[in-house]
């Protein structure tokens, strides 16, 4: 199964001055909507997205591991004709980067799950729906098909069995399961910022909605007059509570029995690819592989769950070679630039995915807002690939790759060209 083509990319239009039309004319990076969404969005929404746990050292740490790697180019290399497209499962992707898994995205955005699919859907790139998601999948599914989906397991076995089944009868052929939270990360920031869960409606909540009226309109009050109050719509195959009901607790616990034996269980009935996401150490990852699994991503949960925790990028690389080419690596956490992606792939990765920044996009345009986004990142590693050297992703490599705090590539020293 392949996708449609990629829009072109012209690798000279930061050079002409030729600029988008809408909300995000003057966002010319990922990192400017992050800015343009605080402006948008209610003080406690944007602290759920932007927050991460206790000091934010893991959320930190997640951009410091790019930060110390530089890149090495290659010139005279003839990268006329380059391609940025991967394969993943059977499916071709006309870029390496996909959508992560975000709760709650109806929150900042109408209809957000929609609109963060539909638009991966006309990049041809990969894109996850949440588990804690506040829209059916089978309506996602139903606009963007292909969608992957991420599940977070209910705590009992027949509960996990009748999720499967409705995932499967909703036309899923990937489905993601996030095993990085047997507890609750200690998330004071989002407390900090006003957001709870369940919301809680307070004089402060309602304050932050009215001084942003766009998000209050546009968002809040026309998801309550068209589809009633938000439930959690993914958790288990029956409907799961409002956004305000104290039973958003109960339903979300019980997830510290959790072991191997219940990914075996989910291999045993699965039929279509099956991905873990949360895994960090590379004893984890031979597991995976030893319990069927067809690819993991590696992820610190955004720095949302263990504060501390080591970042992605620099357990990347050993945990590649555990897997082998016995399964698809994938990373997420800290990618803000096309250079970001190329350090990934370079590791060992064979795909990204991104989490805040798309969100924060379909906060200030909506799908108009997702796509400019990721036209930016596609535009920026279309750039990067020319300047390494390289024609298509398979190309990077260690070589590509300098530690600032070392004197010599990861690769060692390369050896010249013959």
């Amino acid at each position: 199964m392949s996708t449609s083509a990629a829009p072109a990319i012209n690798p000279w239009q930061a050079f002409d001055g030729t600029r988008r039309s809408g909300r995000t004319r003057d966002l010319l990076s990922l990192g400017d909507f992050e800015a343009a969404a605080r402006r948008v969005l209610p003080r406690p929404i944007f602290g759920y997205i932007a927050g991460a746990t206790e000091d934010n050292r893991a959320l930190a740490d997640n951009r410091q591991a790019f930060d110390e790697l530089a890149l090495v180019p290659r010139v005279l290399c003839n990268v006329a004709q380059r391609d940025q497209g991967v394969t993943l499962f059977g499916t071709r992707y006309a870029s390496p980067f996909g959508i992560a898994p975000m709760g709650i995205a109806a929150l900042s955005a109408y209809r957000g799950d929609v609109v963060l699919a539909r638009a991966a859907a006309a990049a041809c790139i990969p894109a996850v729906q949440s588990g804690s998601s506040l829209i059916r999948l089978e309506e996602v599914m139903a606009a963007a098909p292909g969608t992957w989906f991420q599940a977070y397991l209910p705590g009992k076995p027949e509960r996990i069995d009748a999720l499967l089944q409705r995932v499967a009868a909703a036309g899923v052929q990937t489905l993601v399961v996030t095993v990085d939270i047997p507890v609750a990360g200690n998330r004071e920031n989002n407390l900090r910022a006003g957001f709870s869960t369940p919301l809680r409606p307070s004089l402060r909540l309602a304050w932050d909605g009215l001084v942003r009226p766009r998000w209050l309109a546009g968002t809040l009050l026309r998801t309550l007059v068209r589809h009633g109050m938000p439930h959690f719509e993914n958790s288990f195959a029956e409907r799961g509570a409002p956004i305000l009901s104290s039973r958003v607790q109960r339903d979300f616990s019980g997830r510290d029995h959790f072991d191997w034996s219940h990914i075996a269980r989910i291999r045993s009935q699965w039929r279509g690819a099956l991905v873990v996401k949360g895994i960090l150490s590379p004893h984890d990852a031979v597991l995976a592989r030893q319990h069927g699994v067809d690819g993991i991503i590696v992820s610190n949960h955004g720095g949302r769950q263990l504060d501390g925790a080591v970042a992605p990028l620099r357990v990347l690389p050993a945990i590649a070679e555990q897997a082998g080419s016995a399964m698809v690596v994938m990373l997420d956490g800290g990618i803000r630039r096309g250079t970001d992606v190329a350090k990934a792939l370079a590791l060992g990765a064979q795909a990204v995915f991104v989490g805040r920044p798309f969100n924060y996009a379909a906060a200030v345009d909506g799908e108009a807002g997702v796509s400019a986004a990721i036209g930016l990142l596609r535009a920026e590693l279309d750039r990067n690939l020319a300047m390494l050297g390289a024609t298509c992703c398979a190309d990077l490599g260690p070589q590509h790759l300098m530690d600032r705090r070392s004197p010599w590539p990861l690769a060692g020293p390369a050896s010249p060209a013959v």
